[in-house]
């Protein structure tokens, strides 16, 4: 069982759920989405943070299952917040929600390590949706923010990463990567390949570092920018 920590008190998770810290300056910002997300039965809310100092010190303690962060914090931003939680705890994953909708911000975070990426334009049932699709290995993102990655790696083309034969990505890895550019999760991609989900995760991690990729979606961004995809590969 988790000990962990909420305004101040400790209490006891469900190993069963989902933890869950909500970082956002705005208290009433953080008090909506925590009675939102506590209305989810497989979801519990162990700590909220006002600012960039505040979550680092609270993740690394608590060890939360995802951080819903916000960029724009006092003290510490949520871009060198996720990172430095990230190089600390690289099993925590990170859920960006913000007003920012540009592709630097958008770009910044990813390469800092966040799993997903949501706009505060979203409603209902989008964050609980994303916060489960995050935990079952996959990146979230938001049309919009989706649209404006590609946009920006369509325009942005750049010479390979890898230039040495050793390093290129093998057939299999490339196949795995259309299937991640459908939209495919870890799983469906398995079953496809009539492969055991181990030997899926092996590969992915092997493609992640031959791009230099923290998560699906920077590997995505990366594959467009080197032409290792096309626009005909998206799903």
């Amino acid at each position: 069982m988790k000990k962990t920590l909420l305004e101040g008190e400790s209490v006891t998770c469900s190993e069963d759920k989902v933890t869950i810290m909500i970082v956002d300056d705005h208290p009433m910002m953080r008090y909506a989405l925590r009675k939102h997300l506590e209305a989810q039965a497989d979801f519990e809310v162990i700590a909220e943070a006002g600012d960039g100092e505040e979550v680092i010190e609270l993740a690394t303690k608590l060890i939360p299952d995802v951080v819903i962060m916000d960029i724009s914090l006092p003290k510490v931003n949520g871009l060198e917040a996720t990172r430095r939680i990230k190089e600390r705890c690289p099993d925590v994953l990170v859920l960006a929600l913000t007003v920012h909708n540009d592709s630097e911000h958008i770009l910044k975070i990813f390469e800092a390590g966040a799993s997903g990426y949501l706009t505060k334009t979203i409603y209902g049932e989008e964050v609980p949706h994303a916060i489960r699709g995050v935990v079952a290995g996959e990146s979230v993102v938001s049309n919009e923010v989706m649209n404006k990655l590609l946009k920006y790696a369509i325009r942005n083309p750049i010479k390979p990463l890898v230039e040495v034969e050793k390093d290129k990505l093998s057939t299999r890895e490339l196949e795995i990567l259309r299937l991640l550019a459908r939209g495919m999760n870890n799983k469906e991609i398995a079953a496809l390949l009539d492969l055991n989900l181990r030997t899926v995760k092996g590969h992915l991690v092997n493609i992640f570092a031959k791009l230099n990729a923290k998560s699906r979606t920077e590997a995505l961004i990366i594959a467009l920018r080197c032409q290792y995809l096309t626009v005909n590969d998206l799903g």
